[in-house]
């Protein structure tokens, strides 16, 4: 099973060049960044994870830009968005930040979105959060044309564009893999555009029968990872169990000198499942 970590890189935390480098040396496989572009003050969507929203959602650095930054100064550690918030991003300028960095880090990126839960902070890109499954869905459609097309044209419900030339291309063909997040109710979009369910945080004992439903319903064997897994040996061992790909610690926003004394303690842990 493959052990990757999954953070919040923020202006107060460690930041991504040294963060990236301390990966790669403790072997981990891979790091998943979370985005927010910002927090409104005045909010009534609930936070997912019950109580107050935590600082780092409104601190978050820009996900393209750090993974670049860690991608010029690692080898072999994969870059991925964890997730990339598609309702809020504009296809063509994404589609073109996505193969640029597959392009400069040689081939690493994994392209994890989602549709979100902050309807305000949505609202506040022209996105009506009723429709936002749909948009997301023609997105990445269009993203996928604009990334394995010459000559790249789109005409659908929201996104809309005649010929046009786009490139770079990616470097992984033909694009890199697509890890679409959420709970069950992405499944259809798993099944459709995914090349792999990014479940979040969920306990081993729930997540068996959501990847046989999941699988079931794509009718192919459907690969997972598990984003913000906790670091408890026992529950490990369960997505061992269950053939999970890939398990992602999460690890809190600290600065380095705590960051790199935490990742020390989960590297040895990670090593007992290589």
């Amino acid at each position: 099973m493959k052990i990757g970590v999954s953070t919040f890189i923020t202006d107060q935390g460690i930041g991504p060049v040294p963060l990236g480098i301390a990966l790669e040396e403790r072997s981990f496989d891979s790091l998943f960044i979370a985005e927010h572009t910002h927090i409104p003050a005045d909010r009534r969507s609930p936070y997912p994870g019950g109580g107050e929203l935590p600082e780092i959602y409104y601190r978050t650095l820009d996900p393209f830009v750090s993974l670049t930054a860690i991608g010029v100064v690692t080898e072999r550690l994969l870059l991925g968005t964890g997730i990339a918030l598609i309702p809020e991003r504009d296809p063509i300028v994404t589609a073109k930040e996505v193969a640029s960095l597959d392009l400069v880090s040689g081939g690493r990126v994994i392209f994890g979105i989602g549709v979100g839960w902050n309807r305000e902070e949505m609202r506040n890109h022209g996105t009506d959060p009723a429709t936002r499954g749909r948009l997301t869905d023609e997105r990445l459609l269009a993203m996928r044309e604009l990334w394995t097309a010459e000559r790249a044209e789109f005409h659908g419900e929201f996104v809309n564009f005649d010929p046009v030339y786009a490139w770079p291309k990616p470097v992984q063909r033909p694009h890199p893999p697509i890890y679409v997040g959420g709970g069950e109710g992405a499944f259809r979009r798993v099944a459709r555009l995914g090349d792999a369910w990014l479940a979040n945080s969920v306990p081993p004992d729930e997540l068996g029968p959501q990847i046989e439903r999941l699988r079931a319903l794509a009718d192919r064997e459907v690969p997972v990872t598990v984003y913000a897994a906790p670091d408890a040996p026992e529950q490990i061992e369960g997505y061992l169990r269950l053939g999970v790909e890939r398990v992602l610690f999460y690890l809190p926003t600290m600065p380095e000198r705590e960051t790199l004394k935490h990742l020390d303690r989960l590297a040895e842990l990670a090593a007992r499942y290589r």
